[in-house]
C-alpha cells in the first residue's frame, strides 16, 4: 500500500512548491491532481475530447493522460503531445473550473489519482489538489490544508506570472476561488485534517511546518 500525503489549499496558497519539496525531503513522489483538470480543459478546447458536457462518460472514456511523479522531473501528456506548459496558459486557466465543475469529472479523477498512486510502485506520495483531505483520500494518515490570507496568496500568484498575465491575477484568483467553492470545501479543514497558514511563513518555514504536520 502506497502511502499518501494529502494536501489540499487554495490558488496562491503554495501547495504546489510545497508540496513538491515535501516529497523530495521525504523520498516520496509528488501528484499534481490539478493538472490532469488543466490537461482535460487543453484537451476537450483542442478537439481531443468532444462532447465532454452532453456525454461525459464517452468523452472521459477517449482521454488519454499521463504523468510524471518525480519532483524533480515534471511532465504532463495528453496521448503523444507533451502539454507540460501549454496546461499553463491564461486560456486554459479561465475554462478549467468549468470542466472541473462536471460531477462526472470528479468522479473520473478522483479514479485516476487513486490509479495512479497505486501504480507508482512508490513507497508514498505527496497528492496535492483541491478536495484530497475529504473526497479523494479521506483516509490518508497525514491531511494537511494549506492556506493563507487572500493578501498574501494574490501577492505570490502575481509573483509567478509573467507581467501582461499578473495584473489579471486577482480577477483569475477570486473567481476561481468562488468556482471551486461551489464543488469543493478547501478553506476551512474537515475533521482530522491539519491546517497550516502560510500568511507569516516563508517557503522554507512552510515545508517545515507541513513536515512537522506529517512527522
Amino acid at each position: 500500500m502506497v502511502e499518501i500525503i494529502a494536501v489540499d489549499g487554495p490558488a496562491g496558497s503554495g501547495k504546489s512548491s510545497v508540496s513538491k519539496q515535501v516529497a523530495r525531503a521525504l523520498g516520496f513522489g509528488y501528484l499534481d491532481t490539478g493538472a490532469a483538470y488543466r490537461a482535460l480543459a487543453w484537451a476537450s478546447s483542442h478537439g481531443f475530447v468532444v462532447g465532454l458536457e452532453d456525454n461525459p462518460d464517452v468523452a472521459l472514456s477517449g482521454f488519454e493522460y499521463s504523468i510524471s511523479l518525480d519532483p524533480d522531473y515534471f511532465w504532463v501528456r495528453v496521448g503523444e503531445h507533451d502539454v507540460t506548459e501549454s496546461i499553463r496558459q491564461p486560456e486554459i486557466a479561465e475554462i478549467v473550473s468549468s470542466v472541473a465543475s462536471i460531477p462526472e469529472v470528479r468522479v473520473f479523477m478522483k479514479n485516476l489519482t487513486l490509479r495512479l498512486v497505486e501504480g507508482s510502485n512508490l513507497a508514498g506520495v505527496v497528492v496535492e489538489g483541491r478536495d484530497i483531505t475529504t473526497v479523494v483520500a479521506p483516509d490518508a494518515k497525514n491531511r494537511i490544508l494549506l492556506t493563507a490570507s487572500e493578501e498574501v496568496r494574490l501577492r505570490r500568484r502575481s509573483a509567478e506570472l509573467a507581467p501582461e498575465a499578473a495584473k489579471n491575477v486577482e480577477r483569475h484568483v477570486l473567481q476561481r476561488d468562488a468556482q471551486d467553492a461551489k464543488v469543493v470545501e478547501f478553506m476551512t479543514p474537515a475533521p482530522g485534517v491539519k491546517l497550516v497558514d502560510s500568511t507569516e511563513l516563508n517557503f522554507e518555514q512552510t515545508v517545515s511546518a507541513v513536515l512537522a504536520a506529517v512527522r
